[in-house]
C-alpha cells in the first residue's frame, strides 16, 4: 500500500463533545417544579384554614385550664361546673348552628353532648349541678375531665 504507513495514524483523534450542564433544566423538570410549588402551596393552605377553623378548641382547653386552675386553688365546685358548662356552651356555639344549640337544656344538652362526642360521657346531674347546694369534688373532676374530652373531640357539624 504506501509505503506500510497507515493511514489511520494519519487521522487526527476524536473530539468529544462537551458535557450535558445542569442548566437550564429540561422542561419536564420545570414543570414537575411547579407542580410540586403548587401542591406545597396547597398543602400549606390547607393546615392553615383547618388550624384556623380549629383554634376555638385551642383558646376554650386554655380557659378550661384556668377554670381548672380556679377550681383547684378555690375550690369551689357549684362556681367550676357553672364556668364549664357556659365553656361547654360557647364551644358547642362556635362549632354548630346557634339555632340548634342555643335553647338547649337539662336532658336535651346532655343528649346533644353525648351524640356529637360519639361516647356516653356526661351525666345529666352535673350539667345542673350548679343549681344544687353541694357537689362532692369527685363529681366535679369527671365532669372536668368529659369536658376537656369533648372540646378535643366533639365532631363539629358540616
Amino acid at each position: 500500500m504506501n509505503g506500510g504507513i497507515d493511514p489511520l495514524a494519519a487521522l487526527r483523534p476524536l473530539r468529544e463533545p462537551e458535557a450535558i450542564g445542569w442548566w437550564p433544566p429540561a422542561p419536564g423538570w420545570w414543570l414537575l417544579a411547579a407542580l410540586l410549588l403548587i401542591l406545597l402551596a396547597t398543602l400549606l393552605w390547607l393546615w392553615r384554614r383547618r388550624r384556623q377553623r380549629e383554634a376555638y378548641r385551642r383558646r376554650a382547653l386554655v380557659e378550661l385550664a384556668h377554670i381548672r386552675a380556679r377550681f383547684s386553688q378555690g375550690g369551689d365546685g357549684l362556681a367550676c361546673l357553672g364556668a364549664v358548662n357556659a365553656l361547654l356552651k360557647s364551644v358547642a356555639l362556635r362549632a354548630f348552628p346557634r339555632r340548634d344549640v342555643a335553647g338547649m337544656s337539662g336532658e336535651s344538652w346532655q343528649r346533644f353532648l353525648n351524640r356529637s362526642l360519639g361516647l356516653e360521657l356526661f351525666d345529666p346531674s352535673l350539667l345542673v349541678a350548679q343549681y344544687r347546694p353541694q357537689v362532692p369534688e369527685g363529681d366535679v373532676k369527671q365532669h372536668l375531665q368529659a369536658a376537656e374530652q369533648w372540646i378535643r373531640q366533639h365532631r363539629r357539624a358540616s
